[in-house]
């Protein structure tokens, strides 16, 4: 049995926590699927995989084997294409994550261009504002905004988004414009934070160099970029937000900016990849993933 084989059904199904699921990806019978399980298992001497009635989870060894398998499939992808340089030969499967907005404002409208350029390519796209696990979820690419916690992922700057302080025309028409950081004590902001019951920062902005916090009242909490402005449309209070994300509804003059003078500093946006050394189609998105990115984004350290 071709051991390279297991090892790609392994992977699929540890980052599915599905034998079904894995099955239907590699179009496959179930019962292949987990043959080829139990013969990796049995090659190897260990228990891979802990099954249960809702899920199938990786032991200790299991998820030691993920990441190498990785490693090892990503080198036979790239032996394998060494000889091919023909851009359009590429194929296989890129998994990647990235914020919410980003996905549906900049990457989405965008995306035909690259599947255009490689249909053999498959994708796998998850928006979410969740911080997820590049390693154990199995991405290939994660795309960040804001600051990094994984230190043990290879980083590659994209640049930042500039942020703008923002409210709709029909709350400032109600409040008034603040036009100073003391006329924010008369404003509600609403409060953006990655885990609900956090404690929320306040009204953020740079000054002299440093980075400076003003609390401020607020009644709302959200933890999802889509809410957070959805919220200042409907009048809920202040917000500060990528330009990119309301820019239409800047143009249209739903939303009106404010007080430029004290903006929070850019986020950093940034390309996460646990090893150096990608498959060629990986690298081809990433690439290209670089370019509609900084199309949008300001240098870094601009």
């Amino acid at each position: 049995m071709n051991k390279l084989e297991l090892l790609r059904t392994f992977v699929r199904v540890s980052e599915l926590s599905s034998f079904t699921q894995a099955a239907d990806s590699l179009g496959l019978p179930r019962s292949t699927v987990s043959d080829q399980i139990q013969a990796l298992e049995e090659l190897l001497g260990t228990r891979l995989l802990q099954r249960t009635t809702r899920k199938v989870r990786a032991t200790q060894d299991g998820l030691l084997l993920h990441e190498r398998s990785r490693e090892l499939l990503a080198q036979m992808d790239e032996l394998e294409g060494l000889f091919r340089q023909d851009a359009t030969a590429l194929s296989g499967r890129i998994r990647v994550d990235m914020p919410t907005v980003l996905a549906r404002k900049v990457v989405m409208p965008r995306l035909v261009e690259f599947t255009d350029l490689h249909p053999g390519v498959e994708l796998e796209v998850s928006s979410t504002d969740r911080r997820v696990d590049l390693v154990r979820e199995g991405f290939d690419l994660v795309l960040r905004v804001g600051p990094l916690l994984d230190t043990s992922l290879v980083a590659r700057p994209l640049g930042a988004f500039p942020v703008v302080n923002v409210a709709s025309r029909a709350y400032l028409a109600t409040h008034g414009v603040p036009h100073s950081l003391e006329d924010l004590a008369g404003h509600r902001l609403v409060h953006y934070v990655s885990i609900l019951g956090s404690r929320p920062p306040g009204f953020e902005y740079l000054a002299s160099g440093r980075v400076h916090y003003l609390p401020m009242a607020g009644s709302l909490t959200v933890n999802n970029a889509e809410a957070y402005s959805a919220a200042c449309l409907g009048g809920l209070g202040l917000i500060q937000v990528p330009r990119h994300g309301v820019r239409e509804f800047l143009e249209s003059g739903e939303l009106v900016a404010f007080l430029p003078e004290f903006q929070a500093p850019p986020l950093e946006v940034t390309l996460l990849y646990a090893h150096r050394r990608l498959p060629r189609r990986v690298r081809a998105f990433m690439e290209w993933l670089e370019l509609v990115v900084q199309e949008q984004a300001a240098p870094q350290g601009a």
